[in-house]
Protein backbone atom coordinates (compact mmCIF):
# COMPACT_ATOMS: atom_id res chain seq x y z
CA UNK A 1 0.00 0.00 0.00
CA UNK A 2 1.06 3.57 -0.69
CA UNK A 3 -0.17 6.93 0.47
CA UNK A 4 -0.36 9.81 -1.97
CA UNK A 5 -0.36 13.36 -0.60
CA UNK A 6 -1.62 15.82 -3.21
CA UNK A 7 -1.36 19.59 -2.73
CA UNK A 8 -2.95 21.73 -5.43
CA UNK A 9 -4.50 25.07 -6.30
CA UNK A 10 -8.09 24.99 -5.02
CA UNK A 11 -9.37 25.67 -8.53
CA UNK A 12 -8.33 22.10 -9.46
CA UNK A 13 -10.52 20.46 -6.79
CA UNK A 14 -13.13 18.97 -9.14
CA UNK A 15 -10.49 17.73 -11.60
CA UNK A 16 -8.47 16.06 -8.82
CA UNK A 17 -11.66 14.45 -7.49
CA UNK A 18 -12.37 13.19 -11.01
CA UNK A 19 -8.87 11.70 -11.30
CA UNK A 20 -9.37 9.82 -8.05
CA UNK A 21 -12.80 8.58 -9.16
CA UNK A 22 -11.54 7.46 -12.58
CA UNK A 23 -8.82 5.49 -10.80
CA UNK A 24 -11.38 3.88 -8.47
CA UNK A 25 -10.18 5.64 -5.32
CA UNK A 26 -12.99 6.04 -2.81
CA UNK A 27 -11.29 6.88 0.46
CA UNK A 28 -9.35 10.05 1.16
CA UNK A 29 -8.92 12.85 3.69
CA UNK A 30 -8.82 16.47 2.61
CA UNK A 31 -7.82 19.87 3.90
CA UNK A 32 -9.24 23.12 2.55
CA UNK A 33 -7.49 26.49 2.76
CA UNK A 34 -3.94 25.17 2.75
CA UNK A 35 -1.37 27.95 2.49
CA UNK A 36 2.03 27.65 0.85
CA UNK A 37 4.39 28.85 -1.79
CA UNK A 38 5.16 27.19 -5.13
CA UNK A 39 8.42 25.29 -5.43
CA UNK A 40 9.01 26.22 -9.07
CA UNK A 41 7.74 29.77 -9.51
CA UNK A 42 7.48 30.64 -5.83
CA UNK A 43 3.99 32.11 -6.24
CA UNK A 44 2.46 32.50 -2.75
CA UNK A 45 -0.91 30.97 -1.94
CA UNK A 46 -1.64 32.70 1.36
CA UNK A 47 -5.34 33.56 1.18
CA UNK A 48 -4.56 37.21 1.94
CA UNK A 49 -5.55 40.43 0.22
CA UNK A 50 -2.16 40.64 -1.51
CA UNK A 51 -1.96 36.89 -2.31
CA UNK A 52 -5.58 35.64 -2.40
CA UNK A 53 -5.02 32.18 -3.92
CA UNK A 54 -5.26 29.11 -1.67
CA UNK A 55 -4.37 25.47 -2.00
CA UNK A 56 -6.23 22.32 -1.04
CA UNK A 57 -4.64 19.02 0.01
CA UNK A 58 -5.78 15.41 -0.18
CA UNK A 59 -4.25 12.29 1.36
CA UNK A 60 -5.30 8.89 0.09
CA UNK A 61 -4.04 5.33 0.59
CA UNK A 62 -4.11 3.06 -2.46
CA UNK A 63 -2.78 -0.22 -3.81
CA UNK A 64 0.69 0.06 -5.32
CA UNK A 65 -0.64 -0.54 -8.83
CA UNK A 66 -2.80 2.61 -8.70
CA UNK A 67 0.05 5.02 -7.94
CA UNK A 68 1.54 5.34 -11.43
CA UNK A 69 -1.77 5.97 -13.26
CA UNK A 70 -2.84 8.56 -10.67
CA UNK A 71 0.49 10.40 -10.87
CA UNK A 72 0.35 10.36 -14.68
CA UNK A 73 -3.14 11.86 -14.62
CA UNK A 74 -2.03 14.51 -12.11
CA UNK A 75 0.99 15.41 -14.29
CA UNK A 76 -1.29 15.84 -17.28
CA UNK A 77 -3.58 18.13 -15.28
CA UNK A 78 -0.59 20.08 -13.93
CA UNK A 79 0.54 20.70 -17.51
CA UNK A 80 -2.66 22.57 -18.34
CA UNK A 81 -1.61 25.72 -16.47
CA UNK A 82 1.71 27.30 -15.57
CA UNK A 83 0.13 29.49 -12.87
CA UNK A 84 -1.71 26.81 -10.90
CA UNK A 85 0.36 23.99 -9.50
CA UNK A 86 -0.07 20.45 -8.32
CA UNK A 87 2.43 18.50 -6.26
CA UNK A 88 2.08 14.87 -5.25
CA UNK A 89 4.24 12.82 -2.90
CA UNK A 90 4.14 9.06 -2.30
CA UNK A 91 4.97 7.23 0.93
CA UNK A 92 5.02 3.54 1.83
CA UNK A 93 2.32 2.41 4.23
CA UNK A 94 3.63 -0.30 6.51
CA UNK A 95 0.55 -0.98 8.59
CA UNK A 96 -3.03 0.19 8.94
CA UNK A 97 -6.56 -0.78 9.82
Amino acid sequence: MKSIFISFDQAYYEQVQSILSINHVRGFSGWESVIGRGSITGDPHYGTHAWPALNTAILTVVDDAKVKPILEDLRTLDGTSERMGIRAFVWNIEDGM
